[in-house]
């Protein structure tokens, strides 16, 4: 949880949150939603969801994570339109109604499941006809180039570039390589149109001086920049994150 919630902090943390809210609001009408966040965490994404006049559902194994989640609502204000709940992601069906949302929120869960096409057509089955699905997942594409640029490690590069697993430093577990094409296809073949393709963080992983990010001035035009490739090829394809919409 404090190596969690310190990457959250983190200037590629809040990138990571204002970047995909930006990326969602582009398909919202602005009326409130029943929103339903499948591995949701410790409920920052809900927060923003809340205050934004959405009800949220937050689904999460963790229970320490959902503790921290209800905690938040509490000190943001939010806590009537949030609602978590234990449970396996797997096991969705089990704890919420199916075609009962407007929009659901897959994040940061594709990467560490074996089987994409299984929790794609779990966290499907919520959503009303015509809803909106969001899938935000760690993009493959980026990570011999982060290595090779960053790191100045070729050799991992290299390994990289086909590489079954990788590991995340922040939970120590490993993940699996996702693309967006990948991802895009599993979707189609559910019936899902794909509405939108976005990056999230197309240069920042980059920058090997983190230090400098925490610099008001030159975050504020990191974030700039980094909205404004948001939705610009080439910059989507090699971008840390990917970010699909898809209607039901």
């Amino acid at each position: 949880m404090a190596a969690w919630r310190q990457w959250q902090d983190a200037p590629w943390g809040r990138l990571r949150y204002t970047l995909a809210e930006h990326n969602l609001r582009r398909h919202l009408d602005g009326r409130p939603l029943k929103v339903l966040d499948v591995a949701g965490g410790n409920g920052v994404e809900a927060a923003r969801m809340a205050a934004a006049g959405h009800d949220v559902t937050v689904v999460d194994y963790s229970t320490e994570m959902l503790a921290s989640a209800r905690a938040l609502a509490v000190s943001t204000g939010v806590a009537h339109r949030v609602t978590c709940i234990e449970s396996d992601a797997a096991k969705l069906s089990d704890v919420v109604e199916e075609g009962a949302y407007d929009l659901v929120l897959c994040h940061n869960l594709l990467q560490f499941v074996p089987d994409i096409e299984s929790i794609l057509v779990t966290v499907l089955q919520p959503l009303k006809p015509g809803g909106l699905l969001s899938v935000l997942a760690a993009n493959a594409h980026s990570e011999p180039i982060r290595m090779a640029v960053r790191d100045l490690d070729l050799t991992a590069a290299l390994e990289a570039l086909d590489a079954t697993r990788h590991y995340t430093k922040t939970f120590g577990t490993p993940v699996y390589p996702r693309t967006a094409e990948e991802v895009t296809a599993v979707l189609r073949g559910l019936g899902c149109g794909l509405l939108g393709h976005y990056g999230i963080r197309s240069i920042c992983d980059y920058i090997p001086d983190d230090q400098r990010k925490y610099d008001a001035t030159f975050f504020a035009e990191l974030e700039r920049l980094e909205i404004a490739l948001s939705d610009r090829m080439p910059y989507v394809s090699t971008a840390r994150l990917f970010h699909l919409i898809a209607s039901r």
